[in-house]
């Protein structure tokens, strides 16, 4: 790792220490946002060569829903992707934060949710800051789960050219109609934040300008990655799946919570694959017979994913 220099956009690292195992603990503080972000990073297997960088974004509680990343549920605690990445020759990095963002910018601060300038931080801020301190090839891939399964379309839309492939497991791109409206309003409110701070009340412009769906078009070049189960029940969902531990009622909220939301998942990466065929835009589209909105799945969509991305971001 090397030492970055600031960004001119304000952006800089603030610290870089050893965490657990392979793990790089960075503290990048973000002019936009006006606060420091901690960042994760996974290094490429030979530092001596330039990599491309995969960024892993989270859920709805950002992967520090109990204060800290380590002591909460995220891509690099509850999946193996640390041991997967082992002797790839990749950057990757997991922002830590964002809980009920959408990884958006919001037009205004929100008194319990702080200040969100995610697509600036994510696009420009976060790249140019790690681009500079582990030499990369400037060449990028997203990958995101749930709440993030959306926002990877919203970055690679808005910051065109920035992320060669995109990978959404479990998500709902279309953000602007009454149903999608109605899912980003319980997430926000879920966190007591109030919507009409992200993109103002449901008739403002900002929210078609958001949706993924309606601007699907301009995904065209971009490899592309989608997956979700369809909520019932599969071969995770059983006492000894990941997570689960024995425990019957984080089975049964597993099933039926989490049975739920792929059930919805499922319906709109329906919605999505037909966009994309209509406007004949090249996608893969992985729609398993069963599976809820868990990660053990999310899981296997990293790893059926990564040949794509791969291919994508390799020069």
């Amino acid at each position: 790792m090397e030492a970055a220099r600031p960004a001119d956009n304000g952006s800089r690292l603030l610290t870089a220490a050893q965490g657990p195992g392979r793990v790089l603990d960075l503290t990048v503080y973000s002019a936009a946002m006006g606060r420091p972000i901690t960042v994760e990073v996974l290094p490429a297997a030979d530092s001596s060569r330039p990599a491309p960088t995969l960024y892993l974004l989270n859920g709805v509680d950002g992967g520090d829903e109990n204060g800290a990343w380590t002591m909460s549920k995220n891509w690099f605690t509850t999946t193996d992707a640390v041991e997967f990445f082992a002797g790839k020759q990749v950057n990757v990095v997991m922002p830590v934060g964002g809980g009920a963002s959408f990884y958006t910018d919001w037009r205004a601060d929100d008194p319990r949710l702080g200040r969100h300038r995610w697509t600036t931080f994510l696009t420009d801020e976060l790249p140019a800051v790690i681009d500079s301190a582990f030499g990369t090839t400037g060449v990028n891939a997203v990958a995101g789960l749930s709440m993030a399964a959306s926002a990877v379309f919203g970055l690679a839309i808005d910051a065109p050219g920035k992320f060669r492939a995109i990978a959404s497991y479990s998500g709902c791109v279309r953000t602007s109609d009454p149903r999608g409206q109605a899912l980003v309003n319980s997430v926000v409110l879920g966190k007591q934040g109030n919507p009409a701070n992200m993109w103002g009340p449901p008739s403002d412009p900002l929210w078609a300008a958001n949706d993924p769906y309606l601007r699907a078009g301009e995904l065209r070049g971009t490899a592309i990655y989608v997956a979700s189960g369809t909520g019932w029940p599969g071969p995770l969902d059983t006492l000894d799946g990941p997570g689960i531990h024995g425990d019957p009622v984080k089975l049964a909220d597993q099933i039926a919570l989490g049975g739920m939301l792929d059930a919805v998942a499922h319906a709109c990466t329906q919605q999505l694959r037909d966009r994309l065929r209509e406007l004949n835009i090249p996608a893969t589209v992985d729609i398993r017979p069963s599976g809820t909105h868990s990660w053990g799945y999310w899981q296997q969509d990293l790893h059926n994913s990564w040949p794509m991305i791969e291919a994508a971001i390799t020069e």
